[in-house]
């Protein structure tokens, strides 16, 4: 599945907020959502799902990445 780095400003819940990159370019910390693994939904951007949102809030509530789902930020 691809991976989508949330954009500077973005809003981790909307998934116009996130362009696809092979690898993400974010400053280590477990604060903020850095990138999502996520189907495509035809047009570049991620397909936020049940499991995903789990994952996100998952994360960021434990402040651990959800490796390869999930990668946090500072």
């Amino acid at each position: 599945m691809p991976l989508y780095q949330l954009n500077v400003g973005g809003n981790p819940t909307n998934p116009m907020d996130y362009t696809a990159t092979p690898t993400p370019t974010c400053p280590a910390g477990t604060n903020k959502i850095c990138s999502i693994t996520a189907a495509d939904d035809g047009s570049g951007r991620p397909v936020f799902t049940t499991a995903l949102r789990n994952a996100m809030i998952e994360s960021l509530h434990n402040r651990t990445p959800n490796i390869p789902t999930v990668n946090l930020k500072a």
